[in-house]
Formats: structure tokens, sequence, C-alpha cells
């Protein structure tokens, strides 16, 4: 983490922990450690998101690059361990390059390292990015142009985002693909609570480490002071928003101080670290509608319990 990284997530965190309620951004979930912590928890049998993504692309893969077409200019935010992207680039006639942008440094330089080695005419071009931020468009264009510009964004990611940050997120995308481009989103679905809630709070406790890596990031990165063993991880529906919400719950009274401000918990109080949101087909047309642009078509897994849509520019 160089200074300028250091800095912002000093300030994020100490703006979202002086709210009300408290609240780290989900991002920083996401460093080295978490990044690994979240592979693991695609491979615990209760968290169903990562195989269910998997099937759909298994059972539908050819129709998926049919929509993308040839030459196109393949853009992933996100990419993280470049799993699902590897057989997408098998199945696209011919693509005109591809873009991993990740904000973790050593997760992109690995994907990149296998990605380069299994297909090695392909022009990478990786960017050390966070997506959740604009990227100028110099950084994504290629001489000659690709026929078009597909933004991938595969897994459940987009559920992290608020009704209103998805409508700015679908937005940027839109800019990104630009003229004649497209996304491939892909969105969780609505369930049941007791699924859901097994599913980001699984039995071999890794989502638990994974939310708690959290708290050695605040000691390890900003020097925080801090007993980590104050706090429990929780994992709640709440059904009227329709999302799963991620906490670091209090079990003590105690005291996180960091760059000489104190943030006094009581025993119960939390720290919001992550939503996911649950949609059906229709309501996530609706936020797609709202950002300008229009679902062409849409996939499921065999089980219908994830979804990948390919949107246009309405």
């Amino acid at each position: 983490m160089n200074k300028e990284e250091k800095q912002r997530f000093a300030a994020d965190v100490m703006t979202g922990l002086a709210g009300s309620p408290p609240s780290i951004p989900c991002k920083y979930l996401y460093d080295e450690t978490g990044s690994e912590l979240f592979e693991a928890i695609c491979q615990t049998e209760d968290y169903y998101v990562t195989r269910a993504d998997l099937a759909l692309h298994a059972s539908h893969i050819d129709e998926i690059a049919a929509r993308i077409g040839s030459n196109a200019h393949i853009i992933e935010l996100g990419s993280g361990a470049g799993i699902k992207i590897r057989s997408l680039l098998e199945a696209v006639d011919s693509p005109r390059a591809y873009s991993p942008i990740e904000i973790s440094r050593e997760a992109l330089a690995t994907s990149v390292a296998q990605l380069s080695e299994q297909f090695p005419r392909l022009e990478i071009r990786p960017l050390q990015a966070d997506y959740t931020q604009p990227i100028p468009n110099e950084e994504l264009q290629l001489d000659p142009p690709a026929s078009r510009r597909v933004v991938y964004f595969p897994g459940s990611t987009i559920s992290n985002f608020t009704h209103a940050e998805a409508l700015r997120f679908l937005r940027r995308i839109r800019q990104m693909a630009g003229p004649g481009g497209g996304a491939l989103i892909g969105v969780d679905l609505v369930k049941s609570p007791e699924r859901l809630e097994k599913a980001y709070d699984d039995s071999d406790g890794v989502t638990a480490a994974f939310n708690k890596n959290l708290l050695t990031r605040l000691a390890t990165d900003l020097d925080a002071e801090l007993d980590a063993q104050a706090f429990e991880h929780r994992a709640v529906y709440n059904p009227s928003l329709q999302r799963i919400e991620m906490h670091l719950v209090a079990t003590q009274n105690t005291r996180i101080r960091i760059l000489n401000k104190a943030f006094d918990f009581q025993a119960g109080d939390h720290i919001h670290t992550e939503n996911s949101h649950k949609y059906s087909i229709e309501s996530f047309g609706e936020v797609a509608r709202g950002a300008g642009m229009t679902i062409v078509q849409t996939w499921t897994d065999p089980e219908n319990l994830f979804s990948m849509h390919y949107l246009e520019s309405a």
C-alpha cells in the first residue's frame, strides 16, 4: 500500500467510523489476505454463489460468447484470480484484447501471469485501479480499436452497492462500454433468508475470518490500537431492503484508536462492513433502465439461483 492509498484508506475509515451507524467501505475487505480468504469462501459448501455462477457459464458459454461477438475488447472489473474469464476467452471468437482491472496489485500480477501463459497471443492490458472510481478513457483505448467494448462483471459484486450506487455504477459502465458496446453483469437472485444467511456466515468460519481481517488491516496498515477479539462476525438478512448485511459486532465495551482519534463501542454496537442486495430479474431490469441501459438477454444457472444479463445502452 503506497502513501496515497494509505491516506485514502485512513480518511475513509475515519469518516465511516464517525458515521451512524459506523461503517467501513467493503472494498477494504480485499487486501491480499482478504482476496485469498474470499477465494476460500467461494470453495465452502454453504456459499452457493460461485458454483451457481460457474454452472451458468458452463451451461450458456457459447450463447454468451456469441452475444459478445468477434474482435471485442473485454474489460473485466475486479478480475481477482481470473477464474471465470478463462472459459469466456476460450469461447469468444478472436478477442481483440483483455483488460483486467483489479485493486489488488498482487492478485492482478498473479492472474495476468497465468492468463499470459494460457493465451500467449492475446493482448492483455492490466490496470491496477479501484473500479468503483471513474476509469480514464485513455487507459482503455486500443490502436487499432476493437469492434466493440464489453464490460465483464461476473459474480455478485454489484449486489454490494445500494440501489443509488448501482445506478451510478451502471452509468459509468455504459460510458466505459461506449457506442455499440455492452456489459455482462452477474446478479444474485432473491431466495430464502435461511439460505442467504448461511451463505454469508458459513459453518467453516471463513467468512468470519474474511470480515475480521478488516480489523487486522486497521492495526497493520493504519497502526490502529484495537482488540480484534472484542468483535465477532454477524450476517443478517434485511427483508425490507432485500439484502444481506455483514457487521462486526462488539461483544464487550471496547475502543478503536486511529490517528489519535478514539472510537468507543459498547457491547452490541456494530460496524457495518458490507451489503449484498438480491434482485429479481424484473427488479434488476428497473435499475438498468434507470441507468439508461436495456437488458438484451438474460441467462440463469440450472437451479435458478443466479443470473447474468447482457446490457446495452438504451
